[in-house]
C-alpha cells in the first residue's frame, strides 16, 4: 500500500492488544505505550504533515481473536502495519495473516526466539538478551538447583527448554517443573508452591504470564517463603504485575529485562514523565510498554524517510535503523529483523521498582537462534531453520 505524499490523509495503523481478560494486566500497558507514542508524534505535526490514526481492537486475551482481528484490519480496514501481541500464541495466530496478505507486524514482547519472518519486526528481548545473563547471575548468587513454573503454552515451554540447557551447561540441575493453564485461578497456585517448598530449590524460574503472575507470587508469600534465600526469578514479571500483586509481595524477587522504570537517563525521565502525566503519577512503566513505545517511534522515523506504507519499502528501510529509546540506544538488526537491546537484571524493592543487579555496557546484538551458544542450543536452531 503506497500513499501519495501530497495529501493530508492519516497514516492508518492497526493496534491489537488485550484490554480485557487475563492478559490485560500487561497488554493494557502495551496499548497505552503505543498510543502515547502516536499522540506525541501527532502533537509534533505527525509524519510528513499527516497524523497517525490507530485502528484499535481488543482481542480479549483470546489467541484466535488476534488472527481474526488482524485479518479484519488488513482486509476490511485497509491497514498494512499492525502493532500488537504479547503472547507467542497470539503472535503465531497473526503470523499467517500478515505473511499471506503481506502486512508488517511490530511485536514488542520478549519471546522464545527461533523464529524469523519477513513480515515481523521483533522489538522484545530474545533469550540471549535475558536468559543467558540471568542464569549466570542466579547460579553465582543463589545456587544451582532450579524449579521451573510456567503458563502452559509455547513461550514458557520453549524458554524453559533453553534455560534448562543453560543451567546444565553450567553444572546446575532442574529439580522440578510445573505448568498452569492460561487464565488459571488463584487457588491453582497454592498446590504448585507447596510442591516447590518440598523440592527446596535454590531458585524458582517463572515464565507465568498475565494474572497468573500475580497469583503465583501471592501464593509464594502466603506460604511464608523468603526471597532472600529462594527468590522467584522471571523474564515476564514487570512493574505492572508487581503493582497488581502488591509491592510487599514482589519485594526481593528478580527479573531480567531490557528496561526498568528506574534506570537513570534523561530520555527515560522524559518518557516516564509524559506517560504518568497522561495516565497517572502512580502508573509505572515497564519493558513491554517501553518496547511498544519505541517501536512506534522507529516506524514513524522510517515512514518519514520513505513516505510509504508499503511493507517491502518499510521493512527494507527500517533494517539497521537506530533509535534513542528510553532503555538506551537500540538498533533493528539487519540480519534478523530483531532489535539489539540492553540486558539488565533487577531486584524488586518495596516501592514497586527494580534495583539494578546487572547492566550490560551497551545494547546486546540479537541472536534469536542462539548461534553463539552451546551445541545443543545451536542444534535446535538448525532443526527450526
Amino acid at each position: 500500500m503506497t500513499r501519495s505524499s501530497n495529501t493530508s490523509e492519516p497514516w492508518r495503523v492497526g493496534v491489537l492488544f488485550s484490554r480485557s481478560g487475563f492478559m490485560a494486566v500487561i497488554e493494557e500497558t502495551q496499548f497505552r505505550g503505543t498510543l502515547t507514542a502516536i499522540e506525541e508524534i501527532n502533537a509534533a505535526g505527525g509524519v510528513n504533515g499527516r497524523p497517525i490514526e490507530p485502528i484499535c481492537y481488543d482481542p480479549g486475551s483470546e489467541a484466535s481473536a488476534f488472527g481474526r482481528y488482524a485479518k479484519k484490519l488488513m482486509v476490511e480496514d485497509g491497514v498494512s502495519t499492525i502493532f500488537g501481541c504479547y503472547t507467542s500464541s497470539s503472535r503465531k495466530a497473526v503470523l499467517p495473516v500478515v505473511e499471506r496478505l503481506n502486512g508488517l507486524l511490530w511485536y514488542p514482547t520478549l519471546y522464545e526466539g527461533f523464529e524469523f519472518s519477513p513480515n515481523v519486526i521483533y522489538t522484545g528481548a530474545t533469550p540471549n538478551q535475558n536468559s543467558v545473563e540471568l542464569c549466570r547471575v542466579l547460579m553465582q548468587t543463589y545456587g544451582t538447583r532450579f524449579y521451573f513454573i510456567g503458563s502452559d503454552y509455547i513461550y514458557p515451554r520453549e524458554s524453559n527448554r533453553i534455560m534448562r540447557e543453560l543451567i546444565r551447561n553450567s553444572g546446575g540441575s532442574v529439580v522440578g517443573e510445573s505448568y498452569v493453564n492460561m487464565g488459571a485461578k488463584r487457588a491453582e497456585f497454592l498446590p504448585v508452591m507447596r510442591e516447590v517448598k518440598r523440592a527446596q530449590p535454590d531458585v524458582i524460574f517463572s515464565t507465568v504470564v498475565g494474572d497468573g503472575t500475580v497469583y503465583l507470587y501471592q501464593a509464594y508469600a502466603e506460604l511464608g517463603l523468603n526471597p532472600k534465600i529462594m527468590p522467584i526469578a522471571s523474564l515476564t514479571t514487570t512493574e505492572a504485575e508487581i503493582r497488581a500483586m502488591g509491592h510487599d509481595v514482589g519485594e526481593g524477587h528478580i527479573t531480567a529485562a531490557p528496561y526498568f522504570q528506574g534506570i537513570g537517563n534523561e530520555r527515560n525521565s522524559t518518557f516516564v514523565r509524559h506517560y504518568q502525566k497522561r495516565y497517572g503519577e502512580d502508573e509505572p512503566t515497564n519493558m513491554c510498554l517501553e518496547a511498544s513505545y519505541f517501536q512506534v517511534n522507529v516506524f514513524a522515523k522510517t515512514l518519514e524517510q520513505t513516505g510509504s506504507m508499503d511493507t517491502e519499502i518499510l521493512r527494507s528501510s527500517v533494517m539497521g535503523s537506530e533509535f534513542e529509546a528510553p532503555q538506551g540506544d537500540v538498533v533493528i538488526n539487519p540480519i534478523w529483523g530483531h532489535a539489539d537491546l540492553w540486558t539488565r537484571i533487577g531486584r524488586a524493592n518495596r516501592q514497586g521498582q527494580f534495583d539494578l543487579v546487572y547492566e550490560s555496557p551497551s545494547c546486546v546484538r540479537s541472536d534469536p537462534y542462539l548461534l553463539g551458544y552451546g551445541r545443543s542450543l545451536r542444534q535446535r536452531s538448525l532443526e527450526l531453520t
